[in-house]
């Protein structure tokens, strides 16, 4: 009898003898095209997408906006280094970032290409400008895969593996996880002692932290704890870094999940969202802090790319001209509203959490491992039924909703009743 392959296994096949394992899938299928909140792999089958590329398609696959902006840039130039000869673009993306960031100083904007970039540079400016070496970053919190990035990163499988030594001066505290016993009292009390015992605040650069936890397991920070961050910092001469790598450009309803805080960040570290899938990053700050690092001391090849900056000036407009922060508003009430229903039926779901379209379902299941092994389980079986999933969390026992926010209401409620059936299938 003949062997039946398709396009898939064979790519699968080329993908294990040409890629290295250490590159982790999150599915075992090839995309050909995509649009809005939709996608349709190699053999025709179309997927309804809550993954949005992990948070970096807020206003969909292929925007006709953005496809137009890029098209027009690629016919004039597509790279000069910004370093070497300046284009207008960078300029106008940089003075709209300054004005979208929240609080009532000038602004500086440097931009890169990757979150990581974005967060190391933070790091960099604000030594420069305190002249202090030591950093402060939180558990469950993820920052970047690069070497500072991934010292800063709060969570060792499997992002640090064998991969040390690490920076040095980088120290880690408890973030205020309510669902496992950690309140903002304690998480206080945590980062005092560190002071006490690890690093005297004076020697501290900066704090680095996402105001609702991505990689972590979508963990919003409760308003008590960021303003007591805030206040620390200025107590302290300490420069207070907000990284909204996944949480900026609407996902949680506002430009950047800072603003539900009410407080001003010293530093907004954003990437993801902000290109729609073309690679750029920034770094927005206050324009004395940005401003210490001595010519030549920020940059990179590739920062600011022309057909990057180009997108990422469209995905502005659509925010904006769109409505996707109500949107934004919409979609993540629609979706809680229908993870606690199914928290009420499954005893599984151990914990449900939202900050706008950002929202989260905790698992739990029989054994240390019960929970990552249920989201393993839904996230394959919502798959057969055309809808992409992705987990989270230290134990992976999380699943995180990162949907386009361009997604119609007849697909969002499509995807949910997906989701109902993948539930009804896994944990009943």
């Amino acid at each position: 009898m003949a062997v039946t392959t398709t396009r898939t296994s064979d790519l699968l096949d080329l993908r294990a003898a040409e890629v290295p394992r250490g590159v982790a899938n999150a599915h075992p299928i090839f995309i050909d095209r995509a649009s809005g909140a939709k996608m349709w792999d190699i053999e025709g089958n179309e997927y309804l997408d809550f993954a949005g590329g992990i948070g970096v398609l807020n206003v969909g696959h292929a925007h006709p906006k953005v496809q137009a902006a890029v098209a027009a840039q690629l016919q004039r130039f597509t790279h000069t280094c910004f370093q070497v000869t300046m284009y207008e673009s960078y300029l106008r993306l940089a003075q709209r970032l300054n004005r979208l960031a929240p609080g009532a100083a000038k602004k500086k904007t440097v931009l890169f290409t990757t979150g990581a970039e974005a967060t190391e540079n933070a790091v960099k400016i604000a030594r420069a400008y305190t002249n202090r070496p030591a950093v402060i970053a939180f558990h469950h919190g993820f920052h970047g895969r690069t070497l500072l990035a991934l010292s800063m990163t709060g969570k060792s499988s499997p992002y640090k593996q064998n991969f040390g030594p690490f920076a040095t001066e980088v120290y880690h505290t408890a973030f205020p996880y309510e669902h496992h016993g950690w309140t903002s009292a304690r998480a206080l009390a945590s980062l005092h002692e560190l002071f006490a015992c690890e690093v005297l605040p004076d020697k501290v650069a900066a704090i680095i932290v996402e105001p609702v936890l991505g990689e972590g397991g979508f963990v919003p920070a409760p308003m008590d704890f960021l303003r007591e961050l805030r206040a620390v910092a200025n107590r302290y001469g300490i420069v207070l870094i907000a990284d909204e790598v996944q949480t900026g450009f609407a996902r949680t309803g506002t430009m950047f999940a800072i603003e539900h805080y009410g407080i001003e960040p010293d530093i907004i570290a954003c990437a993801k969202s902000m290109g729609d899938g073309l690679p750029i990053s920034a770094v927005i700050g206050r324009a004395d802090i940005m401003d210490a690092p001595a010519p030549g001391g920020l940059g990179g090849t590739y920062g600011g790319n022309p057909l990057a900056c180009a997108a990422a000036l469209a995905v502005i407009d659509i925010i904006e001209q769109e409505g996707l922060f109500q949107r934004a508003r919409v979609i993540g009430r629609q979706v809680e509203q229908r993870f606690r229903a199914l928290q009420r039926r499954h005893r599984q779901i151990a914990d449900v959490r939202a900050l706008g379209a950002m929202v989260a379902m905790e698992l739990r299941g029989e054994g240390e491992d019960g929970g990552t092994h249920l989201a393993s389980r839904l996230l394959e079986a919502a798959r057969r039924k055309g809808l992409i999933l992705l987990s989270a969390g230290a134990k992976r026992d999380i699943i995180r909703v990162l949907v386009p926010l361009v997604i119609s209401d007849g697909d969002l409620e499509q995807a949910l009743q997906r989701y109902d059936e993948t539930c009804a299938e896994v944990l009943s």
